[in-house]
């Protein structure tokens, strides 16, 4: 007998200290702790089946019902919050949305195959910069990102282009990065946006560098705000979209599945037809799309149309829009905190990878720039 305790009350609810380890098939771990002297007992045996067995009582007990169960008191308590409607589809959806990836075929995650080095000394050829606003929070992982892809990274607060001493003349690529400009008071980066629209040096830095035919810029999450909110992804529309608050009238954070549609992005385009897993973290990220579904360059979908999967409510599900050319893209997916294996909530057990799909991204905005320099 595995259980050693025959009375089922205080084999469940033993308050005796202990470690639980679950081990493979050898024996190994067995045979170092009997070395040790240490004593451990077997509990149980890892199934396929959803039944949990209880040896000695009979009882068998169906895990997915049961899981209904301990959610419903969840769903109770989010009707408060999320209101009945999205409370019941998060409830009714949350086993019917699973994760699913499709990554490119023949796909290879490996420093050495993709002329990466992340131990590099010597310094990049092209420069892009890190914009950042008071309380963005999101600046450390995407200069990494951007320096593991080849990039030389420069840090430019709003207050150096605001003063004059940066004015982005000397930078190929900016990055608007997440997090809580201005704590997020006034909606959807508005404060950071009237950063630039009501500070000369400022706005003139931004507007002479989208003038020039050279430059890539992209915006993630509060960054995401930003560009759509100055309207620098659909420039030439007359309706503009906006950003909202999530549906959910809540702050969603979640891993997910994301879809790349056929588009014409720097960044996302050869990623096209792929199925990632990607972080989300936002409380205003619903994109309102007054127009219709293709008369916008949508760069990124999520994975299925309906609420927790779609995390806010956007228009077509859409996660992120890029501009006329693909120059300039706006995402509200943190896929910049979802760039190692190990950074995902799920990563297919038969992949080996230094790193995921998502590096190609930042790889493409610098073999671009470096064309165009």
């Amino acid at each position: 007998d595995r259980l050693e305790e025959s009375d089922l009350v205080k084999a469940l609810f033993s308050e005796n200290p202990g470690i639980l380890i679950q081990v493979g098939l050898d024996n190994q771990v067995q045979e170092l702790l009997t070395n040790a002297e240490i004593d451990f007992v077997e509990i149980a045996e890892v199934t396929e089946n959803s039944i949990l067995s209880l040896e000695k009582t009979g009882i068998e007990l169906n895990i997915k019902e049961l899981r209904d169960v301990w959610f419903k008191s969840s769903y109770l308590l989010d009707r408060k919050q999320s209101g009945k409607k999205l409370a019941l589809a998060r409830f009714e959806n949350y086993t019917k949305q699973p994760l699913e990836y499709k990554f490119k075929p023949n796909w290879i995650g490996d420093f050495a195959a993709a002329g990466l080095n992340p131990f590099r000394r010597e310094k990049g050829k092209s420069q892009a910069a890190i914009i950042r606003e008071k309380g963005v929070n999101g600046d450390r992982e995407m200069a990494y990102s951007l320096w593991l892809a080849g990039f030389e990274v420069k840090d430019i607060h709003m207050t150096d282009l605001i003063s004059g001493r940066e004015n982005l003349e000397d930078v190929q690529m900016i990055v608007f990065v997440g997090g809580f400009s201005n704590s997020d008071v006034l909606g959807s980066a508005k404060g950071w946006a009237g950063a630039f629209l009501y500070n000369p040096k400022a706005k003139a830095a931004l507007d002479n560098f989208y003038a020039r035919p050279d430059t890539l810029s992209l915006g993630v999450c509060n960054g995401c705000q930003l560009m759509i909110e100055l309207g620098l992804v659909t420039a030439e529309h007359d309706q503009k979209p906006k950003m909202l608050h999530n549906e959910s009238h809540k702050f969603e954070s979640s891993f997910l599945s994301v879809t790349i549609p056929t588009n014409e992005s720097v960044m996302l385009g050869s990623l096209s037809g792929q199925t990632l897993g990607v972080w989300v973290a936002h409380g205003e990220g619903k994109f309102s799309l007054p127009k219709a579904e293709n008369s916008y360059n949508i760069s990124m979908k999520y994975a299925y149309e309906s609420y927790p999967a779609n995390p806010n409510g956007s228009d077509y599900a859409v996660a992120g829009l890029c501009s006329e050319g693909g120059r300039h893209l706006a995402i509200m997916p943190h896929i910049e905190r979802s760039l190692k294996p190990w950074n995902w909530a799920h990563y297919p057990a038969d992949r080996q990878d230094d790193f995921t799909p998502w590096m190609e991204a930042f790889v493409n905005a610098k073999n671009w720039v470096e064309k165009k320099s």
